[in-house]
């Protein structure tokens, strides 16, 4: 588990991410609406109007609104834009545990305490069907994503799935008008009901606190208070259970689908979050807090994104490291995706699959080291315990099919990392951390003895940079001796130039540029998460922090460029691209206008500043 963003608040009951923004809802058990940007970790907003908790919330899929519910017994409705509730729905008599936008449709679904779950028409402010059949609290009821469909879940041990298209006929056909002559229930003169109960689904033995549709498949995920996560499948005529995910041992408070691939994920007041394979029915990670219980999941409708609310705050989080690993050797990028090994043309962009690799590992590869004189790559596999990565040695097919590409047999060990040193040599960190160098057939040639370290990087033929916990150090394989060490904590990535004649180290917020020698050119920090880097053919590193695209120059030369427009990562606006320089121990900004510049140390200018309305 990746965690991106974490906050400190009261007990989060309520949360939502918003489609295209990276903003987050989160609703307090104090009252309180937070709107957080995760990607830059600050506080944009909130919002108090409602007396006591609150558990609904939820973004609408296009306009600037979205929804709350709390033990208030009050559905407000908002403008983010406005900073502002537009409306109070009332007509609940207790709790509102949960509130949800239809995707389509101008509703808003409501589940309470009350025992029923109310429609809403949020344009004309009007309750426009009830549904009634739970005979305890209904905990949670969300829309369908395609269809005409509602499923509950209620403390009367139940998950019900209700058929609403009697309400979208009546409500949303042509020349339809609103009345009140079915009345609060949702049933006219003639007896035809606008919902109706589809299916009842018993198996929990205690309480049901939350069931979930999935994205595409007819399947409901539901978590109860038994401790038991179940998978329900149904069909026009039936549901049933399919299994049943044990292994929590206390109650489950929230299950939801991931929305693209075969997992599910939920959380629990035992202070755990599990992520189960559908197909296995089996556990497949297990991430635990000390202290907080969980209470609600959130999965980012696009993104591989997920948050889940505790008793402290929440955390945004993805399940998996999704950057690929890749090499670039002249005018070609070859990377790992979907169990291929892909290359890239940088002349012709011509993008085709050279091998197909070999299956065992349910980790992706984290790295990888290109070795052109042999044409062989090392994939290094980093788990979960470190003491059980692996890397794998291929040697690359000459000629392969795009469509249908070879499988090379490759030679597995274990081992933290691989990196070539040589033309037929590579240099492993084992799990003891000490450092093997090994031929083309994966044989041990020989032992060498190096300073503590915890990561090790490709730095020319015969040598590597050594990692620890506060700096790098540049060591001779040949000679077995250290040659330089600069201070930089937590170094993730090494990035050398094409002509290895320069090397930038990326911590989390911090850079360093130096030489062969690996002496320091400069200095660059960040307030916000450096996020990778590479080299321009004229010696300009270009780096990208969470919402800029930044530059930083090794030389003291002075530039000037005129102004350039390009399009914002949210495509919601034009950047104005400036350019910067960096001195050898100063930064310098210039932009179209009187030749000024300003020094400081701590200053940086971006390449590209993304518009207010994408941050």
């Amino acid at each position: 588990m990746l965690t991106k963003f974490e906050t400190k608040s009261a007990r989060v009951k309520g949360l939502s991410f918003h489609p295209k923004r990276p903003w987050i809802l989160a609703s307090l058990h104090n009252g309180v609406i937070q709107l957080w940007d995760y990607r830059m970790c600050t506080l944009i907003d909130k919002f108090d109007e409602h007396d006591g908790p609150v558990r609904g919330i939820d973004f609408h899929k296009q306009q600037p609104l979205f929804v709350s519910g709390g033990d208030d017994y009050k559905i407000k409705v908002w403008n983010y834009k406005l900073r502002r509730c537009l409306f109070t729905l009332l007509g609940h008599l207790d709790y509102i545990r949960t509130t949800f936008f239809h995707h389509e449709y101008p509703w808003i679904l409501s589940a309470s305490d009350d025992q029923t779950i109310r429609i809403w028409n949020w344009q004309s402010r009007t309750c426009v069907c009830v549904l009634t059949g739970h005979n305890h609290y209904v905990m949670c009821a969300q829309f369908h994503p395609s269809e005409d469909l509602v499923v509950s879940a209620s403390l009367d041990q139940t998950v019900r799935v209700w058929d609403i298209s009697g309400l979208r006929k009546k409500n949303l056909s042509p020349g339809a008008v609103e009345t009140d002559v079915r009345g609060i229930s949702g049933v006219d003169l003639f007896g035809a009901s606008d919902a109706v109960v589809k299916h009842v689904l018993e198996g929990h033995d205690r309480g049901v606190n939350w069931a979930a549709f999935h994205p595409t498949m007819p399947l409901i995920v539901s978590g109860a208070d038994d401790r038991q996560v179940k998978i329900w499948r149904m069909n026009e005529s039936k549901a049933w259970e399919l299994d049943t995910c044990r292994g929590h041992y206390n109650n489950v408070s929230c299950a939801v689908f991931h929305p693209r691939q075969e997992l599910i994920l939920s959380n629990s007041e035992d202070k755990s979050i599990r992520v189960w394979d559908m197909s296995k029915r089996t556990g497949v990670q297990t991430f635990r807090r000390d202290h907080d219980r969980f209470w609600v999941l959130g999965a980012h409708p696009n993104l591989n994104l997920f948050a889940a609310g505790h008793d402290s705050g929440m955390l945004v989080f993805k399940l998996e490291r999704e950057r690929p690993a890749y090499a670039v050797y002249g005018n070609m990028l070859y990377y790992v995706k979907d169990r291929f090994l892909r290359q890239l043309d940088f002349n012709s962009s011509k993008d085709t699959a050279v091998m197909q690799l070999r299956s065992g590992s349910k980790f992706p590869v984290f790295s990888m080291s290109y070795n052109p004189a042999e044409n062989a790559v090392l994939l290094c596999t980093r788990a979960t315990n470190l003491e059980n990565s692996t890397y794998d040695l291929y040697a690359i097919p000459k000629e392969s099919d795009s469509q249908n590409p070879d499988a090379p047999e490759g030679k597995r060990s274990s081992g933290l990392t691989a990196v070539w040193v040589a033309r037929n040599r590579f240099a492993v960190l084992d799990r003891m951390h000490s450092l093997l160098i090994k031929n083309l057939k994966n044989e041990i040639v020989k032992k060498v003895q190096v300073p503590s370290c915890e990561e090790i990087f490709y730095a020319g033929t015969g040598s590597l940079l050594l990692r620890d916990a506060d700096g790098v150090t540049l060591f001779d394989v040949q000679q077995k001796r250290s040659l330089a060490t600069v201070k930089i904590a937590k170094v993730k990535y090494v990035v050398w130039s094409a002509d290895t004649s320069h090397v930038a180290l990326l911590a989390k917020h911090a850079i360093m540029i130096c030489n062969r020698k690996l002496e320091s050119l400069c200095n660059i920090h960040e307030n916000i998460r450096v996020k990778s880097g590479a080299w321009d053919e004229s010696g300009v590193f270009i780096y990208t922090t969470s919402n800029h695209i930044k530059y930083a120059l090794t030389s003291g030369w002075r530039w000037r460029l005129p102004r350039l427009w390009m399009r914002g990562a949210a495509g919601s606006g034009w950047a104005r691209l400036r350019c910067c320089r960096v001195t050898t121990r100063s930064w310098r900004c210039a932009t179209r206008g009187p030749r000024t510049s300003t020094s400081s140390p701590s200053s940086t200018s971006s390449l590209v500043t993304w518009p207010s309305s994408a941050r």
